[in-house]
């Protein structure tokens, strides 16, 4: 079984991201979820956003997140969804003995946090095909060129148009998009 390092989304710990969690904890997982906002959480993206600026966007958020994963082994798989993908990227490019990445609704450039994407370290991308943040800003041509790159990655586009459809807690939830995304991930953990 696997051992994850999940971050939450610029919302922050909602109820949706902690059934996720609880989603691969039944299926025999062990998953950490540490809060980067402090038990805050939030009604929109924007004043998610507008939190996590005023706390210091990006740096204070990547930075919360190494230091949740130094009191952890360094053999995990790091997930993130859209603003947690910012820490589990980096520590997945950078940690030594990262195990696997899931990357969800985002995806930054490789070089954002090193030359090249680490052997070994196996990833998957999830994001909506008509997603106006994970394809209008990038994210989904950073998201082909890590899998052009990485030995073993997976980019898979869900059809629709919202951003946070993973997260049963929010209006975007997808439940048929979700239920794919949990078995492609449960796949992913049982697997490496």
């Amino acid at each position: 079984m696997a051992e994850v390092l999940l971050f939450h989304h610029a919302q922050g710990l909602t109820p949706g991201i902690a059934g996720f969690a609880a989603d691969l904890r039944a299926a025999g997982h062990t998953v950490h979820t540490p809060d980067l906002f402090d038990g805050r959480t939030f009604g929109t993206i924007e004043e998610g956003m507008a939190h996590a600026e005023a706390i210091g966007f990006p740096d204070a958020v990547i930075e919360r997140g190494v230091a949740a994963a130094e009191e952890l082994p360094t053999d995990l798989v790091y997930a993130g969804f859209s603003l947690g993908v910012l820490p589990a990227q980096l520590l997945a490019q950078t940690r030594a003995g990262a195990r696997g990445a899931l990357l969800f609704y985002s995806c930054v450039p490789v070089s954002a946090f090193g030359p090249r994407w680490p052997d070994g370290v196996r990833v998957q991308v999830h994001g909506m095909d008509a997603d106006p943040i994970f394809v209008g800003e990038g994210d989904v041509d950073a998201a082909r060129a890590l899998v052009e790159e990485a030995d073993d990655a997976e980019l898979f586009l869900y059809p629709g148009d919202q951003h946070y459809f993973a997260d049963s807690s929010l209006a975007s939830y997808d439940a048929e998009a979700t239920a794919l995304l949990t078995r492609r991930v449960l796949d992913f953990l049982d697997h490496g």
